[in-house]
Order: C-alpha cells, then structure tokens, then sequence
C-alpha cells in the first residue's frame, strides 16, 4: 500500500471499507432471514405432522384397523411423504416405502420412547425435514417434508446480497475517488503553482478563497512566494550592481595591462611573464563579470522578433572565425524564427566557445523544427560529455570533467548556465547527449518560435 499514490490508497481504503460492511451486513441478513425461514418452515410442518398423526391414530382406533387405508386418506400432497411403523412392521404408500432406510437410529429411538422428534437430514441429496410422532406403544408416524424450495430461496438470497456487497464496494471506490479527486485539487493546485515558479514564473499565486479551510494554506504559500521573488531580485540587484561597478576599475586594469603587455619586449623575463599572468586574469575577470551581468538581465521577459536565424548563426561563425558551411537549415525549416535576437546570438556564441574550449572544435550548427518548436543543435568532436555530467554541466560555476583534461580552468563556468537560462526564458529547455559520429550534442529547444 505504501508504493500507491495517496489517491489510490484512500480509494482502496474506501472500497475495503465498504466491501467490510456489506459482507457484514449481508451476512446478518442472511443469516436472520435463513432462520426466520426455517422456523417458520418447521412449524408448518410440525403443525402438518401432528394433523396427519392424529388423523392416522384415528384410523387404526377403528375395530378393524388398516394401516395402509389410513395413509392413504391423507392429504400430504407433492412435498410431504408419510410412513407408519406398527408393531415392528413399517407401512407406507408406494412412493414412499422407501422412506424407513433415511431415518436415523437415534430418532427412531426417541419416538419409541414416546418422545416427538425433528431433524433436518438429506434424502437423495435433497433436504428435508424429519418429524416423528410417536402415536402408541407399538406405532410411530414419521413424515418428511421437502425444504427444497426453501434451499432454492436460500441461494436466490446469498446471490442477491453478494452481489448488492460487490456494488456497496464499488460504489464505495467511486465514492473514495471523488472524494480524493476533490480533496486533491487544492494540493494538484499547489503542485502547479510549484512548477510554474520553478520554471521562473514569480507571479504565480494561489488563490486565498479557494477554500476556506485552506486559506492559510493559500495565503502562507502566496507569502512564501513573495518572499521568495524578493529575495531573488534582491540577489540579481546585488549582482547587477557588483558587476556594473566593477566594470570601472576592470576597465582602468585591463587599460594598465595594454600598456604593461605593449611594453613587453624592454621587460625582463620574470616581468614580462607576470604582466602577461596580470592581463590573463583581468581578460578571464572581464568575462566573469559581463557572464554576471547577462545572468543577471537573464529573468527579464523575452522580446521576440521575426530573426534570420540562419543568417545569424553564420554571423557568429564568422565572429570566431568558423566557417559559415557548418550551419545546416533542414528542408521544412524555415529561416526566419521569432525568438530575441540577443539572447540567441548569446546561446549560439558560448556553446560555439564550449565547443572550442572543451569538445576539440565546433563541427555543425543544425537548425530544425519539431511542430512549432525551433531547435538549435551544436555537434561538437571531442570527448563528450559523461552522463553523470549532463544535467550540472549547465549550473552556475560548474564545470565538467573534460576542463580539467584539456586546461579548460580558465573558464568562468557561466556559459552554459547562461545557455540553460535563455532557452527557459524561451520555454524551453537545454540538454546534452552523445553525437553518432563521436562527440558531444548540444540541444536548444524554443518554444512557439517557428509557426
């Protein structure tokens, strides 16, 4: 039970619930309605037992008594049949000689005792009921009625009151299901509120007067949020306004490490490997700080725009000094896309770098569509990436195995971050997998981009 969903335990638990309560109901019902029966049943049949013995006594009273002739004057019809026993002798009419060989011993003792006696036997595999009157020293009657009808009944009713248990239970399922169906919704409604400002969507809110038994619920989620947004822009500000500052006195450093490095030949060699380090890190600090500017403008809303998005792929190719044969268009993909220019020039750019930097060079860009969906893929030829890898690599400042192995540390471990932060503003997403030839595929997916 405990690997089902809350849902189907507590449907579960009500179809169980009620399975219990009509099989107990139903079996107190049976039970009370099989009783009730047969003891009306039985004193039908005593009270036509004891009739048809005094009528049987009343025969052999005359001078000249005829067993047979007093058996035969009953009326017992097709459910009862009649046998005497007079002075060791058994009588009965044809049908129902066959009769003394059912009758148990010890019944047979209690009415010569002159005891009357009843017991439920079976005859031919039917079941009757056995009464016995005794009716002198030497005579017994015996009659037995037939409880054939009333055994039928018995079995209508079992089936009837099982089936009405399996509809209880069913209906108590349906019952469990609705129950949880609306019970849920107000969680179904907090999970989707969850996903949508886990995708960055800050201006989700719960409604407060939903339910009103939920309304703390509501409210302290709604805060939790605004708290949370808060928090997080205070954090961009932060960075936004860090970065921006430091901007000045990069520029003043990087200016001072130009002339340093233009120098460089009427240095000597300790100094000029120093000034160089010097501009190194300054051109690594600049990249640092323009990655958190752009991580930090990254949650602005997306101005999308009709782009040639083929056109721009071969800009940023001739940018680095790639060439521009690597971008592929396929045939049912149009060029044009409505994207933001920036933003994709951006994405395009640091996987490009990524490409150079860690995977052995860029090979292809493929633009493609699935529906509606633009999708930007950049094959690179080097190692991959592991699958251990593939989702952190596009976290803030981490950086996978292969910028260890090829001296990538000089890296910022913002690009990718970046690249994952631009296709969700798009409502889309990015991810890696392994090239066919060998290698490593980095997939943008843009949503609504290409109609």
């Amino acid at each position: 039970m405990r690997r089902l969903g809350l849902r189907a335990r507590v449907t579960a638990a009500f179809a169980i619930g009620a399975l219990l309560l009509s099989a107990s109901m139903a079996l107190v019902s049976y039970e009370l309605t099989r009783r009730t029966l047969l003891d009306e049943r039985e004193r039908a049949v005593l009270r036509a037992a004891y009739y048809d013995a005094a009528v049987v006594r009343a025969g052999l009273d005359t001078e000249n008594p005829d067993a047979g002739e007093a058996l035969r004057t009953l009326d017992t019809g097709t459910g009862r049949r009649a046998v005497l026993h007079l002075n060791g002798d058994w009588y009965g009419r044809a049908a129902d000689n066959g009769l003394t060989a059912a009758i148990p011993a010890r019944l047979r003792e209690l009415v010569s005792a002159g005891e009357p006696a009843v017991q439920r036997i079976r005859v031919d595999d039917q079941p009757v009921l056995l009464v016995g009157v005794p009716l002198s020293e030497s005579a017994s009657f015996y009659e037995i009625a037939s409880l054939r009808e009333l055994e039928q009944t018995f079995q209508v009713l079992a089936l009837a009151l099982t089936a009405v248990a399996i509809m209880v239970a069913g209906s108590g399922a349906a019952l469990g299901w609705y129950a949880t169906r609306h019970g849920l919704r107000p969680l179904t409604a907090v999970a989707d509120a969850a996903e949508r400002i886990a995708a960055g969507d800050f201006t989700t809110r719960l409604a407060p007067d939903t339910d009103p038994d939920l309304t703390r619920l509501s409210t302290s989620f709604n805060r939790m949020v605004d708290e949370l947004a808060q928090r997080i822009d205070r954090d961009r500000r932060f960075a936004a306004d860090v970065s921006h500052e430091l901007r000045s006195p990069l520029q003043t450093l990087a200016a001072a490490a130009s002339v340093l490095s233009r120098r460089r030949d009427n240095q000597d060699e300790r100094t000029a490997t120093a000034a160089r380090l010097v501009a190194d890190e300054i051109d690594r600090f600049q990249q640092l700080v323009n990655d958190l500017l752009d991580l930090a403008r990254s949650d602005q809303s997306v101005h999308r725009q009709p782009v040639d998005l083929a056109e721009l792929a071969r800009q940023v190719c001739r940018d680095r000094d790639l060439p521009e044969t690597m971008v592929r268009l396929t045939e049912d993909t149009p060029a044009t896309w409505r994207v933001d220019r920036r933003r994709v020039a951006q994405v395009l750019t640091n996987l490009l770098d990524n490409a150079e930097r860690y995977g052995a060079g860029p090979v292809a860009v493929l633009l493609s569509r699935t529906g509606d969906t633009g999708v930007i893929e950049v094959d690179d030829d080097g190692p991959g990436v592991p699958v251990e890898d593939r989702e952190a690599i596009f976290d803030r400042f981490v950086r996978g195995r292969a910028a260890h192995y090829r001296g990538g540390g000089d890296g910022t471990g913002l690009g990718l971050a970046l690249v994952a932060q631009h296709a969700a503003a798009h409502g889309g997403s990015a991810s890696v997998s392994d090239r066919p030839e060998g290698g490593a595929r980095f997939r943008i997916t843009l949503p609504g981009s290409v109609s």
